[in-house]
């Protein structure tokens, strides 16, 4: 670890973008529903449903599949600290924080490749206290966004690596971290993928011997990555007709009331309302006056870079400059013939998201500058990183501030008011397509079972995230409604035979006759879940033994070098 002292510098510098969430209480943001959903993922972990695809209090208590369609990783690592005793709003904050982290650790990572380890270090800050990321964070509350932001580097250093050794391990290494920015948040992915496929055309492009290995290595790097994450975008993809995500698309989110001008870029004003038309926008689009500054000295980098025939770093810089002028066009009105012509950027609903490719290539060009005093003294050098750090956090650490403290406690979360009716107000967009939204608190599914016709009675009730079994001792032939919001793959079992139901305003109604009955109303996979699952076990089970046969070799050539000795 003595080689990666970067890290450590990286971390305490980073502490300034995690201090407010080490604070009792939490804040508001726009995506309020992060502590509840970290509650009701471990809930289902909790059932043994795996992978989790619906959740049961959500949907106003009538349950929705959100983890089918929302990318679930960073909910899964809340989950799971959940799971491990952690509160629920604790177990949030951690979600936060390593988010956070991770961006700067990975991008020092991919920076040090190419600029030393004092380049890696101001990448790596200038990442983490970029604007857009704290926009992110403490005004939109969009954990999605920043966790799958914090693998963009991860998936550019593993390629390049991949590029330069042409070997199985970085073809895994690669795979998986496509995979993880898939199911951290797929609106990024959209946006990731023709940028890394142009990335790595171009090395292919570029490469002077073994461009056949490579372009192999790449698409069973590409393929293993897209197998990995198959048990959630394979749905998400086939099913999303089914649910209102739809009407989400247009209306407030519509992409042509959303570009951004370039003057906002470098100066827009600080704040915690939302995007709108024109130039009324609550929140701030810039990208950081010092990214920018440090992206024309990168310019002068470059050039003195290609004088000197460093071909690999002044490549890095012109390429990074292409990917930031190509994600600028994206979010301003100048790319609406592109927004047009490919219907499909639609679901992107947000031309400024292309932020996060913008901060990313200014964040990586930013740490060029460490190049200059590359054979200077340690000292001297020191000096001019420590300069250049102050000049980042003194102007940006006040962006890494909530608007205000709110006193809660976990218990203001989970309550199941808050989670039937004020939190499923938020994020009601994965509902069944034709399921009725409740418009006040009546309406809300505050039991899972009732009898509206006919006399009998409800016993043993036992339920689970994506499960309901319950015994009835009905006295007359009876109407029994099951309080769930029907989506394909829902079965009902009366006696331990299937049973045929039927749906009364979206929910599930049973008419067993008189008598005692046992029933259970249970999520099963519908056949794309199937084949998702599948493949995603095939890819994992590939993953696994590559792994260990690579452990293998690594055993058997130390063995021999010790035995050598």
């Amino acid at each position: 670890m003595r080689k990666y002292w970067g890290l450590l510098i990286v971390f305490v510098f980073s502490i300034g973008a995690i201090f407010p969430l080490l604070r009792p209480g939490f804040f508001p943001m726009h995506d309020n529903t992060q502590v509840v959903r970290i509650q009701q993922m471990a809930l289902a972990l909790r059932d043994g449903q795996f992978p989790v695809r619906w959740v049961a209090d959500l949907g106003y208590g009538f349950g929705y599949p959100i983890f089918n369609f929302y990318a679930p990783l960073a909910y899964y690592v809340g989950g799971f600290w959940y799971l491990l005793g952690l509160n629920a709003l604790l177990a949030t904050k951690l979600m936060f924080i390593l988010g956070i982290l991770l961006s700067g650790f990975l991008m020092y990572l991919l920076a040090r490749e190419f600029w030393g380890e004092r380049g890696g270090i101001l990448s790596g800050l200038f990442y983490v206290y970029a604007p857009y990321h704290a926009v992110d964070i403490y005004v939109r509350g969009a954990v999605a966004e920043f966790w799958a932001m914090a693998f963009l580097p991860l998936v550019f250093y593993s390629f390049y690596k991949l590029f330069q050794k042409k070997k199985g391990i970085w073809v895994i290494i690669g795979g998986v971290s496509y995979a993880l920015v898939i199911l951290s948040h797929n609106l990024t992915a959209m946006i990731l993928t023709p940028f890394l496929i142009a990335y790595l055309l171009l090395l292919i492009v570029i490469s002077r011997e073994g461009r056949k290995p490579f372009s192999l290595f790449f698409l069973y790097s590409f393929i293993l990555g897209l197998g990995l994450a198959a048990f959630y975008w394979l749905p998400a993809l086939f099913e999303m007709k089914l649910t209102k995500v739809f009407g989400q698309i247009g209306g407030g989110a519509d992409w042509r009331n959303h570009f951004v001008f370039l003057d906002q870029l470098w100066a827009s004003p600080w704040g915690f309302g939302g995007s709108a038309a024109g130039r009324l926008d609550g929140m701030s689009f810039m990208i950081g006056k010092l990214h920018l500054v440090f992206m024309a000295l990168s310019l002068l980098t470059g050039i003195w870079l290609l004088r000197k025939k460093e071909r690999k770093a002044s490549f890095v810089i012109f390429l990074s400059l292409c990917f930031f002028a190509l994600s600028v066009f994206l979010t301003n009105q100048l790319s609406w013939p592109i927004w047009t012509a490919i219907p499909s950027l639609a679901f992107i609903q947000y031309p400024w998201r292309f932020l996060i490719l913008a901060t990313f290539a200014a964040s990586l060009m930013a740490g060029s500058a460490a190049l200059w005093f590359k054979k200077k003294g340690t000292v001297f050098s020191f000096l001019f990183g420590g300069i250049v750090v102050l000049m980042l956090l003194l102007p940006n650490i006040k962006y890494f501030q909530p608007q205000f403290y709110l006193n809660v406690s976990t218990s203001d979360y989970i309550n199941e008011e808050n989670i039937k009716w004020e939190t499923s107000k938020i994020s009601d967009e994965y509902l069944p397509k034709e399921f009725p939204v409740p418009e006040n608190r009546n309406e809300v599914a505050w039991g899972k079972v009732a009898v509206p016709e006919g006399e009998a009675e409800i016993k043993n009730l036992a339920l689970k995230s994506h499960q309901s079994t319950f015994n009835i001792a009905g006295k007359t032939k009876a109407e029994i409604l099951v309080n769930i919001a029907y989506f394909p793959g829902w079965k009902v079992w009366v006696d331990g035979r299937e049973a045929d139901f039927a749906l009364e305003g979206g929910k599930i109604k049973i008419s067993p006759l008189p008598g005692d009955h046992q029933i259970s109303v249970r999520l099963t996979d519908t056949p794309i879940r199937t084949i998702a699952n599948l493949i995603s076990l095939v890819s994992w089970g590939i993953l696994v033994g590559f792994m260990l046969r690579y452990n293998g070799w690594k055993s058997s050539i130390w063995r021999r070098l010790k035995s050598a000795r």
